[in-house]
C-alpha cells in the first residue's frame, strides 16, 4: 500500500503508475480532487489499483483524517512519497510574506505532517518506506529564496527522520530532480517569458546529457527507494539531473 502526494499530474502522477505498475495499491492524495481522480482512473483502466484522497497536505487535520482513511481501507501503509509542491518565484526584494509561507507550508511542512501521520503505522509494523522529493534548486537558485530553502529543508528533514526511524526498520530518502518537463516548469516558462520548448531548449543546453529529464526516470528512481532492493538505503538525497552541477 503506497501514498503518493501531489499525485494528480506530472512526477507524482508518473510515480503513482510506475509503483501501481509494480503491484502496489497507490492511494493518490491531490487537493484538486477531480485532478487525483483522473490520475486514478486511468491507472485502475490499464489494470492498476488507485483510489483518489482529496486532502491539502498543509494541514495537520486535512493529512490526519486522510491517512486515518487510508489506513481504514486498506490496514496497512508501506509507502509513502511526498511529492507535493509548488512554486511561487521572485527575486526577495518583491518576495511576499504570503509567497514565503505558503511555499514553505506546502513544500516542507506538507513533509512534516504526513511523515508524521505515517509513521506511527509504519512503526507498529516495523516497516516502512519514505521517499521525499526535494530538488536541485535546494542548492540555490536565482529567483526561488522560498522554494530553494524548502527543498533544503526536505534533505536535513530526510536524514534526520532516516536517524530517528532506522531502529524500526524504516528507511527514508530524498529524491531531488533537476529540470524536468512538468506543468511546473512550464509556468516557469511562462513567467520568464519564452515556451516551455524554448526553456527547455535552454536548459539542455547547459546539461551534460544535452536534455532535460521526463517524469517516468524520477519515477523509476523513487520506485527503487520504495523497493526492498534499498532496504540498506537511507538518509541519502539522490539527485536525478543529467549530470548538471
Amino acid at each position: 500500500m503506497a501514498i503518493v502526494t501531489g499525485a494528480g499530474q506530472g512526477i507524482g502522477a508518473a510515480t503513482s503508475r510506475r509503483l501501481a505498475a509494480e503491484g502496489a495499491t497507490v492511494f493518490l492524495f491531490e487537493k484538486n480532487a477531480k485532478t487525483g481522480a483522473l490520475t486514478a482512473d486511468a491507472i485502475t483502466a490499464g489494470g492498476g489499483r488507485a483510489l483518489a484522497v482529496q486532502c491539502d497536505v498543509s494541514s495537520r487535520t486535512s493529512v490526519d483524517a486522510a491517512v486515518a482513511a487510508v489506513l481504514a481501507e486498506s490496514g496497512r501503509l508501506d509507502v509513502l512519497v511526498n511529492n507535493a509542491g509548488i512554486t511561487r518565484d521572485n527575486l526577495l526584494f518583491k518576495l511576499s510574506d504570503d509567497d514565503w509561507t505558503t511555499v514553505l507550508d506546502v513544500n516542507l511542512t506538507s513533509v512534516f505532517l504526513m511523515c508524521r501521520a505515517a509513521q506511527q503505522h509504519m512503526v507498529a509494523r516495523r516497516y516502512g518506506r519514505i521517499v521525499n522529493l526535494s530538488s536541485r534548486s535546494a542548492l540555490g537558485n536565482r529567483g526561488q529564496a522560498n522554494y530553494a530553502a524548502a527543498k533544503a529543508g526536505v534533505q536535513g528533514l530526510t536524514a534526520t527522520l532516516a536517524m530517528e526511524l532506522g531502529q524500526f526498520n524504516i528507511t527514508v530518502n530524498a529524491v531531488a530532480p533537476g529540470y524536468i518537463a512538468t506543468p511546473m516548469t512550464a509556468a516557469t516558462a511562462d513567467r520568464v517569458g519564452v515556451s516551455p520548448e524554448e526553456h527547455q531548449e535552454q536548459v539542455a543546453e547547459r546539461t551534460p546529457l544535452r536534455r532535460v529529464g521526463q517524469p517516468d526516470e524520477v519515477a523509476s528512481v523513487i520506485a527503487f527507494l520504495a523497493s526492498d532492493d534499498a532496504s540498506y538505503v537511507s538518509g541519502q538525497t539522490l539527485y536525478v539531473n543529467g549530470g548538471a552541477r
